[in-house]
């Protein structure tokens, strides 16, 4: 890992942290786009074919016989952690709703308001492809139900077309009966316009590849969208007072993610930086994924010191890093400095995988430094808002003055005749 003392090192690392987010790789858009316009013109039969040149069947529809079969093959101690972590995650994406009702206010002749609708229909995409990620269908699907989404479906992709057992018994745990064994590019674009076996959906969500990420890049304006996932990052704020077995464990939680993950520590204490270096050295020799976690702290890592801990807020609002651990004496009240991070773990027992997995809150987390205006995937994703205006005639005549004001000093004259129309033939 860089180590990082002046403003200037750190102007060099951040510009480093923007590239590594920013753009789509030409060849990757190109081939993107043919994946997407053929499954908009010819449906099915581009899906199909695509499924079979790139995962190595060409079935589109999981059955509900075969899921229910691949999901009793699960380990059945992983089917009782994902119950509990699915209660948890229902419990809080349940009060995220209590805050969005639909609301009105009144006075006299004028009512307006706010009406909340669940969306109809969405598309949930669940990485199938190197590896197995249940927790991502959890993260994905709970908060849409818990929105009210009437119809939720999931694309899974399925190399050799072998269902995990893992991923389908979080599906059926869920409840989930609409499933398709189709990944990349080509199942973003049928999620978004629609095939003979694929319905269009209204908003699409859930991680993938850099292919899965520029297809729904292209396909945005057609369909909704969460957000452009990027590589994991967590940033670590920490003084003398933390353990530092802890915050290599907690860098290193993300850097074994892959070689674009980001780690970096900021502290201002130059001997806990030492002792955590050394600390890394060590867990790093155990880690299955070691050579990963390797490049990604040679390439994005870096332990930061700074001045004190109010320079290391300013450090980590700058950043806004997708996981923020605050390992600093009376860390609850540290938090009022903190303005941009998708997600902020608050004390020495607040490890970040609590929250990937079981916490509650989702692990769907703006990336990339997007949190400085995004926020975390959330029931309020998958509701719509629609604005609500009643008037009697005694509501139209308070305001026809300043409607008919603006309309004429704006030039739209059909505007003005709208209530100039109901004065004139003495309806108000």
């Amino acid at each position: 890992m860089r180590v990082v003392k002046t403003d200037k090192e750190f102007k060099g690392f951040f510009k480093l942290l923007r590239r590594r987010a920013a753009g789509t790789d030409n060849q990757v858009l190109e081939n993107t786009s043919k994946i997407v316009q053929a499954v908009r013109a010819k449906g099915d039969r581009a899906l199909s074919s695509y499924t079979k040149r790139l995962d190595g069947h060409s079935k589109i529809r999981i059955g509900q016989r075969e899921l229910e079969e691949a999901a009793a093959m699960a380990d059945k101690t992983l089917v009782k952690a994902l119950r509990t972590a699915a209660g948890r995650i229902r419990r809080f994406h349940e009060k995220q709703v209590h805050g969005k009702k639909t609301w009105f206010m009144e006075e006299a002749g004028i009512k307006t308001g706010q009406i909340v609708r669940p969306l109809e229909r969405v598309g949930v995409y669940v990485p199938g492809g190197k590896a197995s990620y249940p927790s991502s269908v959890l993260m994905n699907v709970i908060p849409a139900q818990a929105a009210g989404v009437r119809e939720i479906a999931v694309a899974v992709p399925t190399p050799s077309g072998n269902l995990n057992p893992a991923v389908m018994a979080a599906l059926k745990l869920l409840g989930i009966t609409e499933a398709y064994s189709i990944g990349g590019a080509q199942a973003v674009a049928a999620f978004a316009f629609g095939t003979e076996t694929v319905k269009k959906v209204d908003k699409i969500v859930g991680p993938g590849n850099i292919y899965v990420a520029t297809a729904k890049r292209l396909v945005f304006g057609e369909v909704a969208i969460d957000m452009i996932a990027g590589p994991s990052e967590i940033l670590i704020i920490a003084d003398s007072s933390a353990d530092p077995s802890f915050a290599a464990a907690d860098l290193l939680s993300q850097a074994e993610h892959d070689e674009l993950a980001s780690s970096i520590l900021v502290t201002d204490s130059p001997d806990f930086a030492n002792e955590t270096m050394r600390m890394l050295k060590g867990q790093l020799n155990a880690l299955a994924r070691g050579n990963i976690a390797s490049l990604s702290l040679k390439n994005y890592g870096a332990v930061i010191i700074v001045r004190n801990l109010d320079h290391a807020a300013e450090v980590a609002n700058q950043i806004a890093p997708e996981h923020l651990e605050l390992m600093v004496r009376r860390p609850e009240k540290f938090v009022k400095k903190i303005r941009n991070a998708g997600a902020v773990f608050v004390g020495p027992w607040s490890a970040e995988p609590l929250g990937d997995y079981a916490a509650g809150p989702n692990h769907v987390l703006p990336t990339g430094g997007t949190a400085r205006f995004s926020s975390p995937l959330g029931a309020y994703d998958f509701m719509k808002h629609m604005s609500y205006l009643e008037f009697t005639r005694s509501g139209l005549e308070r305001l026809s003055g300043t409607v008919e004001t603006m309309a004429s000093f704006e030039g739209l004259t059909a505007h003005l005749n709208t209530v100039m129309i109901r004065r004139k033939k003495g309806l108000v």
